[in-house]
Parts: C-alpha cells; sequence; structure tokens
C-alpha cells in the first residue's frame, strides 16, 4: 500500500460540469495533498439532461435507434470518460500530476449485467502504481469491465458506487462524496424546503434512505458503506460545510427516535385476485407463482400484502407493463392504480419504541394525507399515498418528528 494515507474523492456531475466546478475540485485535491494524503479522484459525466456530454443526453442519441444494452453501456460510459479526461487535464493546470483512467484501467471487474452491473473484484495495482509515481489518479466512474472485457455500467448513481468499492480495496482512509449540497439532509430540499443537513448518520439509515428513494447516495454505494465500516462524508464541492459523517453502526447511537424522510414517485400498485382455494398450502403456492414468475422477469416487488384471496404489491412504473404481462400470463386477474409515491420514515431509533405509527397516522391525518397501504421494517415505516399528497406527507413528517429542529 502507499505509504501515505488514501483518501477517495468523487465529485458529481455538477460538479465537472463547469470550469467554477472544476476549478473546486483542483481545490480540494490540492488540500488533500497538503495534507500529506494520497487522493484517487472519481468522477461523473458532466451535468445533468440537456447539457452535451450528460448520461441522458447521451443516451438520446439512440433513442429511437434498435440498441442493445451492450452498445447503451458503450455510450453512456463515454460522459465519464470525458470528464476524467477534463478534469485530469485541470489537475495537471493546476501544477498536480495526473492521469485519467477508465473503469476497466482502474482494475474495476463487474458481473458482465449490462445497465446495472455489480462490482465483483478489484485489482488496484494501476492505481497504486499511479500513486507510487506521485500521480493522482482520476477514475472515470460508472463502469467498468466483465469478464469478456465488455464495458458494463453500474446503474444511475454508480459513481459513488465506484467511490466506496475502490475505498474498499485500496483500503482508504476516507471516502468523501462531493455534490451540490451541504451533505445528507432530513428530507429532499426540492420536496421541502426547510430539510436540514445531518451532522452524522448511522450507515444503516443511509442505506435505508438510498433504498427509499433519496438520491444523495447510490443505494449500492450505501451498502458498501454498511457492510464494510467505510468511513465515508458527504460534502458540498463549493462550501466550507463540514458535511454528513457516515458513521459506523457499533459506534453511534441514535439520539432520536426518527432520522430522515425519504419519498419516491413514479409507483403504480397491482391488485392481483388470487383463486378462492380452500387448501391454505395450495393458496400459498399460488402466490408463490406470482412471486417466483416476478424474480424470473427482473421485476422487483414492494410493500405486497397478501389478504385473503388478493395479493397486493407496487412496482415501479417503469416496471408496471413487464408485471403486468406476467400476471396476465399467470392467468390471474388484476387491476392497476398509477400515479403513487411512497413516503418512508427512516431512523434506527425507532426499533422497539411503541407509538411511531401512530405519531405518523396523526402527522398524515392532520395534513388531510390520504394513507393507501403502509409496510415497515426495524429502521423504517413507508406508507403508500397519492403522487399529489406526497410532498404534504413528507412536510407532515417532518414537523411531526420535530426533524427541523
Amino acid at each position: 500500500m502507499a505509504e501515505r494515507p488514501i483518501v477517495v474523492m468523487k465529485f458529481g456531475g455538477t460538479s465537472v460540469a463547469t470550469p467554477e466546478g472544476r476549478g473546486a475540485i483542483a481545490s480540494r485535491v490540492t488540500e488533500a495533498l497538503e495534507l500529506e494524503t494520497a487522493p484517487v479522484v472519481v468522477v461523473s459525466a458532466m451535468g445533468r439532461a440537456g447539457a452535451p456530454y450528460a448520461t441522458d443526453t447521451l443516451l438520446a442519441l439512440v433513442a429511437d435507434l434498435p440498441t442493445d444494452a451492450r452498445e447503451r453501456d458503450l455510450l453512456a460510459s463515454t460522459g465519464e470518460l470525458i470528464s476524467a479526461v477534463v478534469v485530469a487535464h485541470e489537475l495537471r493546470a493546476a501544477g498536480i500530476d495526473a492521469t485519467a483512467l477508465t473503469g476497466g484501467e482502474a482494475g474495476i471487474c463487474t458481473d458482465g449485467v449490462h445497465e446495472n452491473a455489480a462490482v465483483t473484484d478489484i485489482y488496484p495495482a494501476p492505481l497504486l502504481d499511479a500513486i507510487a509515481r506521485g500521480e493522482v489518479p482520476v477514475v472515470a466512474g460508472f463502469q467498468g469491465i466483465d469478464a469478456d472485457g465488455c464495458v458494463t455500467t453500474l446503474g444511475r448513481g454508480g459513481s459513488d458506487t465506484t467511490a466506496c468499492a475502490l475505498g474498499v480495496a485500496l483500503e482508504a482512509e476516507a471516502v468523501e462524496i462531493y455534490t451540490d449540497v451541504d451533505g445528507v439532509m432530513t428530507a429532499d430540499p426540492r420536496a421541502l424546503a426547510g430539510a436540514t443537513v445531518l451532522d452524522v448518520i448511522r450507515a444503516d439509515e443511509l442505506f435505508q434512505m438510498a433504498r427509499h428513494g433519496s438520491r444523495v447516495v447510490h443505494t449500492p454505494a450505501a451498502e458498501l458503506a454498511l457492510a464494510s465500516g467505510l468511513q465515508v462524508r458527504v460534502r458540498n464541492t463549493y462550501t466550507d460545510h463540514p458535511g454528513t459523517l457516515v458513521a459506523d453502526i457499533a459506534s453511534f447511537r441514535p439520539s432520536s427516535v426518527a432520522t430522515a424522510i425519504s419519498h419516491a414517485s413514479g409507483v403504480s400498485r397491482i391488485r392481483v385476485e388470487l383463486p378462492d382455494e380452500e387448501d391454505a398450502a395450495a393458496h400459498m403456492a399460488v402466490q408463490a407463482r406470482v412471486y417466483r414468475a416476478m424474480a424470473d422477469a427482473g421485476v422487483s416487488l414492494d410493500m405486497f400484502t397478501p389478504s385473503g384471496v388478493t395479493l397486493m404489491f407496487t412496482v415501479a412504473a417503469g416496471d408496471l407493463d413487464r408485471a403486468c404481462e406476467v400476471i396476465t400470463t399467470l392467468g390471474l386477474p388484476h387491476e392497476v392504480r398509477n400515479g403513487l409515491a411512497k413516503v418512508t420514515l427512516v431512523g434506527a431509533g425507532m426499533h422497539g419504541v411503541p407509538g411511531v405509527m401512530a405519531r405518523m397516522a396523526e402527522a398524515l391525518a392532520g395534513a388531510g394525507v390520504h394513507v393507501l397501504q403502509t409496510a415497515d421494517s426495524h429502521t423504517t415505516i413507508s406508507v403508500l399515498v397519492p403522487a399529489e399528497d406526497a410532498e404534504r406527507a413528507v412536510g407532515a413528517l417532518h414537523e411531526g418528528f420535530g426533524l427541523g429542529e
């Protein structure tokens, strides 16, 4: 390993998109070098949809043309390649030796699932060699190569996962995720102006926030932070705000019942009519066939509730057509309700505490929010609501649990 402690620094698309942002990146890397650390930089594609090199803009070039997943991955990966080269150039202009690397050149290997690959192995020798030469590696995020050498991408937000995976492989002292907000917030500030920055959050809470709709950190990255004990901090590229420290769950105990609110729109609920089987085992077998068929079709189910001769569950709106095809093939009648959202209260401190659901129900009822369905775990309680009620629900829960205080 390098003699200097390694710090992985990931910069998002809004940071790399402008000269101002790239100048801020150079300043952050300079600060890291002055602290006698060895920075490894990971970058996302430049900007958001509409910007010339943003991932959505690139994919739009072939949206109406026949392409396969392998070719879409090739195209999508180029946004990060452009960023890596441009940022490496910016660092050299600031007097910092730097070298741009593709995900494959950085030793990132994946399972070969195009457009949603998982990192399987990392061979960090190229990065360690660059550090030993006194260079700052600038790695194209969101990508790796499979066993056949094909480029695969890690799903939207995958540069976070690149950074955390490299942090584990390099035994980094820390992973710093830079974005355009001051840290992880108690709610999405686009949905709630009163959302505040969290000084610290448990890794399991961050994972649940990501899993239930928060877009601050990619879900697999949050899962890596949870599983590995990585020291992760989410910070603003442009300010000196200390950001949010992601704490190891073994060393941090929550001080309150709730930590944050996540919400996800674009949710559809499917109600399946099951055969009226008198034999309970036969009835369960039908449900099992539904679950297996959905899994085989690659449809992720959420908030599923078996009740009598009906089975209700939610799917992302993008999976709705596939899900309905599966149910039709099974010969089961079904109804669909679109235009829904899931709002989730997240907090490791709620486990075993009585009255949390009562407080949620009171807050939502007071705001006139109609709850269609609920689901819970040790650290979350989710409610399904009409999409037009989602922001009102976020605000009601945020106030009801004192998250802005």
